[in-house]
């Protein structure tokens, strides 16, 4: 397969008018296997650059012309995964959607700086257990135990840049995938210290604890879309916003508890070190859903920082989405029936959710096959939630799979039909049911809201029968 596209790429190229600009610069392409959608999409950043649908043999293949040089993504609904492309590069991709980011692969030219790419996302995502068990140790030895890791990243990174010529672009995107991820675990350090040693304050940090934050550049416009320094930035204002409201917002205000004051903190801080159009904007969304998400209020409140945040924000689409979720929270409020959501079956018929939860007290959960340990983790607390609570239906809701992969992963599963439900759009079942983690879920008695913000954990330890 991979000589065939390698074949189809270079005729393709030597095939084209003498005329360079007519000619594809890059080409991208491979085979997936176990195929989840029809088509696979490329994007550079949230903007659309060209789709191309899998062939009978389930491979693709793009030839783009005169592409900028950085990082872009390509999504397989309901996957995506970065990829790096550069003008020259000729690049084969595998992968078998069962194990989507484990079975990646990348070869041809330009596939180097793509494979370290994906092996960082696998190192971060496989280290980030045994990284939790370091917060419970004194600064001093967490802080060398992280640089220790982020040492043996950077020198995979030279060995693969010694037998590899990369361009200055690349190597900062992947310098930025070993650095960020690094700086995400000081910025959680003295919260999660506190949370794991029960200490009754925030633990006191030398002075070069942080020391990274003296070269950091809060305006990188080749690092907005790039997850893990948008995720570093987030956790750098969260931070900086508790640590100056403890200092000058005196004992009355609780930053982690008033989250409209400590929200407030956050967009003052963005507003003022944050020039770079799109990061700012991207910012003022992610604050202002957090706080949505966290107050689950409808009151004067919201709407007052809603109001702060158009004011900011440049993006309409933004502002729509704001405006959407803060009428979805109004509609799920205690009391309210239920929204007219459809659902499917096994059998593709389709069903609402007030017919599910006709008669009966009813807890609608959310999972994903894509998810497998979350998968595992949540059907585990379903069955010991039944045995507690005879009383209630408990609901599944699939997320983010195919109708047949949804099918399959319930009969190798022996899971019964009867109580599991998909959502076929998933933007509208998360849109409508404000799903802003998989342990949420909402509890519904004869059609009426009881709780749209229930934890499927926390709610019910808390209160064992409702």
């Amino acid at each position: 397969m991979i000589r065939l596209l390698l074949g189809l790429s270079f005729l393709s190229i030597l095939g084209c008018s003498e005329k360079s600009k007519e000619c594809p610069s890059v080409f991208f392409g491979g085979e997936i296997v176990n195929p989840t959608s029809d088509y696979v999409v490329l994007y550079k950043n949230d903007t659309y650059v060209d789709s191309v649908k899998l062939d009978e043999g389930n491979r693709f293949a793009f030839n783009l012309q005169a592409i900028e040089e950085g990082l872009y993504h390509f999504d397989h609904s309901p996957e995506l995964q970065y990829l790096y492309l550069q003008e020259g590069d000729s690049i084969l991709i595998r992968l078998n959607t069962v194990e989507f980011d484990e079975s990646l692969v990348f070869s041809g030219q330009g596939s180097e700086i793509n494979n370290f790419l994906i092996e960082m996302f696998l190192t971060y995502e496989k280290e980030s257990p045994f990284v939790y068990d370091y917060y419970a140790l004194n600064p001093e030895e967490f802080k060398q135990k992280i640089d220790s890791l982020r040492n043996l990243k950077i020198a995979s990174l030279e060995e693969m840049t010694q037998d590899n010529l990369l361009s200055e672009k690349a190597l900062s995107i992947a310098k930025a995938s070993i650095d960020y991820n690094n700086f995400i675990y000081k910025e959680k350090y003295p919260f999660y210290h506190k949370k794991k040693t029960d200490e009754e304050t925030i633990h006191e940090l030398s002075d070069g604890f942080y020391d990274y934050r003296s070269t950091l550049d809060l305006n990188r416009k080749d690092l907005a879309y790039f997850r893990p320094y948008f995720d570093f930035v987030k956790y750098h204002f969260g931070n900086l916003s508790y640590m100056s409201c403890i200092k000058s917002c005196g004992s009355d205000e609780k930053p982690g508890g008033k989250h409209l004051h400590f929200n407030k903190h956050k967009i003052k801080l963005v507003d003022s070190l944050v020039a770079e159009t799109e990061l700012r904007d991207m910012l003022f969304r992610n604050i202002a859903m957090d706080y949505l998400l966290k107050e689950h209020d409808s009151n004067k409140e919201c709407q007052a920082f809603i109001n702060k945040f158009d004011s900011l924000s440049t993006n309409d689409e933004h502002k729509e989405e704001i405006a959407h979720l803060y009428q979805g929270i109004q509609n799920l409020q205690p009391n309210y029936s239920l929204p007219d959501l459809m659902l499917l079956d096994t059998n593709n018929n389709e069903i609402s959710l007030k017919d599910i939860s006709k008669k009966k007290t009813t807890v609608f959960y959310f999972w994903t096959a894509s998810q497998k340990k979350h998968f595992r983790n949540v059907s585990k607390q379903v069955r010991k939630l039944k045995k507690e609570n005879p009383d209630l239906n408990f609901v599944g809701i699939n997320l983010r799979n195919s109708h047949a992969q949804w099918v399959k992963m319930l009969d190798q599963h022996s899971m019964d039909k009867a109580n599991q439900y998909h959502g076929k759009n998933f933007k509208e079942v998360r849109n409508t049911m404000i799903i802003d983690g998989l342990n949420k879920c909402v509890i519904a008695k004869d059609t009426i809201i009881v709780d749209a913000f229930a934890n499927l954990y926390a709610s019910f330890e808390k209160q064992k029968k409702l």
